[in-house]
């Protein structure tokens, strides 16, 4: 009489069990290394000069405020939506914006205007009684990216100074050319966004100075 091991068709050997594991760790690590990796960027970065750098002035006895950032409702999202040509836009789900756009310039313009006039953004902040305070509204009209082409913002903006009537309103418009990649788009908007803040930043000197300010 001999003696037969059963077999079960449905229960592979342990080499064929050995061979499926290891062809389902090689499958999960090609996912792995496929899946696409997010970039963020911001318009902070550089912005201001590095550490030890001196303001242009100290103390230049004035404050400024600059509230939130207006902008279209396209540019409420942290995607990157640049320009492919004929009117379209392509939105980057992978390229980012560490906050959205309306953010990012509301603090990038903060830290080259404070760091060229050598005073702070007093936004939300108490000030001592009496001390001159410049508030600063922008709307963003136009917040344009092409990737090896340019980099565009487009803002109209005001400086008043506060408890009194005097207001200045001016029309901005900085494009920067681009080089390839998305580094060379961001650092192109952080340019464009210097050249807004210095032109801010000329006018709120002017209207400190006893004059009118001028775009």
């Amino acid at each position: 009489m001999l003696n037969a091991r059963p077999y079960c068709a449905g229960r592979p050997s342990s080499a064929a069990r050995g061979v499926l594991a290891v062809a389902a760790a090689v499958l999960a690590l090609a996912g792995c290394a496929s899946a696409p990796t997010d970039h963020f960027y911001s318009l902070s970065n550089g912005i201001g000069g590095g550490a030890g750098a001196a303001p242009a002035q100290v103390d230049p006895g004035y404050y400024i405020e600059l509230p939130a950032v207006t902008a279209p409702q396209q540019l409420a999202r942290v995607q990157m939506l640049v320009s492919s040509g004929a009117g379209q836009v392509d939105v980057k789900e992978q390229e980012r914006w560490s906050a959205p756009p309306a953010a990012e310039i509301g603090q990038a313009l903060s830290l080259a205007i404070t760091g060229e006039l050598g005073t702070i953004d007093v936004f939300r902040t108490p000030t001592p009684k009496d001390a001159p305070v410049y508030r600063i509204s922008t709307s963003v009209q136009r917040f344009e990216s092409a990737p090896g082409q340019y980099a565009l913002i487009d803002a109209v903006w005001s400086v008043h100074k506060v408890g009194t009537e005097q207001v200045l309103t001016c029309r901005s418009v900085a494009e920067e050319k681009v080089g390839a990649g998305y580094d060379a788009l961001v650092a192109g908007h952080r340019r464009a966004v210097n050249r807004v803040g210095a032109a801010i930043s000329k006018a709120v000197r002017q209207m400190a100075g006893g004059g009118k300010g001028g775009c």
